[in-house]
């Protein structure tokens, strides 16, 4: 089970995390999952290119070390970077120093200051160390794109009906998700291009008015 809309008071209790951007600005943030992965990504940046949207990658190490000409190609495309960890654990289900252990690996080939922990999932003590050391995004809106049970149409209409401006919106640019992704990304971007909005990427000085203690945080997907 996963929250497509992440509610308000979840994001306020955990308020150290980056739900969010706050502005009135018709502006959102799309974010892309697990890659970079060939062929998929490629055509994300093609979208992406094709509506002069910039986005950020949360990146998977081991695929970066695979495929480190598609790390190059996005970074030269002019959209930001993130630490996915190295082999997209589980902090819930891995011990504390094998799952730093596995984010610093992964920074020695995302050098990026911004991370998100698969499945949205850090132990208290994760979360404390991390903040310390990154900026940790979650996101405002997932698309569901990597469920299988979820018919394209659904994975579109969990965005449109539910991001506005600032949000922090969920794709994923991987095998799992690619046949919701290939419906869905191309009329998200079409939807809201024509609504006047606008797509940004993620970076820390967008990021740096963050406030509060080092918090645990809590699963939404």
């Amino acid at each position: 089970m996963y929250l497509v809309k992440t509610p308000k008071i979840i994001q306020k209790m955990f308020p150290n995390f980056h739900w969010k951007v706050e502005t009135d600005q018709p502006t959102i943030y799309l974010t892309f999952d697990d890659g970079p992965i060939p062929g998929v990504t490629p055509w994300v940046l093609e979208q992406l290119s094709y509506h002069e949207a910039k986005a950020t990658f949360f990146c998977v190490g081991s695929n970066v070390q695979r495929h480190p000409n598609l790390l190059r190609q996005v970074q030269a495309a002019g959209h930001t970077v993130g630490n996915h960890t190295m082999t997209h654990k589980d902090g819930w289900l891995t011990d504390n120093l094998p799952y730093f252990h596995d984010i610093r690996h992964a920074g020695e080939l995302v050098d990026s200051s911004l991370f998100r922990p698969p499945y949205g999932r850090m132990k208290p003590r994760q979360a404390q160390f991390l903040q310390r050391h990154y900026n940790v995004v979650m996101w405002d809106v997932l698309s569901g794109d990597f469920d299988p049970k979820l018919r394209p149409e659904d994975c579109y209409q969990n965005v449109i009906r539910n991001a506005g401006p600032g949000s922090i919106v969920v794709f994923h640019d991987s095998i799992k998700a690619r046949e919701n992704l290939e419906y869905a990304l191309p009329r998200v971007l079409t939807y809201f291009a024509e609504r006047g909005y606008s797509f940004g990427a993620l970076t820390p000085d967008l990021l740096h008015n963050t406030r509060s203690l080092p918090t645990p945080a809590l699963r939404t997907a």
